[in-house]
């Protein structure tokens, strides 16, 4: 396969992952939103290194993925944490959050 395809493939999911995040009011879709970004960057760094035939592209990639995990479990803590205390997951009901 052409590296355009996998270019294209990680564009296209990068803009809906950034269209999940400005257009979701649920904190859940924002954060599968994260995640989609994530892995159209994975998608990138992966064939940006199987081009050069280097395995740096496949090493960031783990580590992204590393990242990604961590950052479901902390976001998703903080999501049960304001449901339980507003019982609500809607984005704009979080002004808990300010200083």
């Amino acid at each position: 396969m052409l590296l355009n395809q996998f270019l294209i493939l990680g564009a296209v999911l990068f803009c809906i992952g950034v269209y999940g995040v400005l257009a979701r009011k649920n904190a859940v879709m924002v954060l599968m939103s994260i995640e989609l970004m994530l892995n159209a960057v994975n998608i990138n760094m992966v064939v940006f290194g199987v081009q050069h035939e280097v395995v740096s592209g496949q090493v960031f990639a783990l580590f992204i993925i590393a990242v990604a995990a961590a950052e479901v479990g902390v976001g998703l803590a903080i999501v049960l944490l304001l449901y339980r205390n507003q019982t609500s997951i809607d984005v704009e009901d979080f002004d808990l959050m300010k200083g």
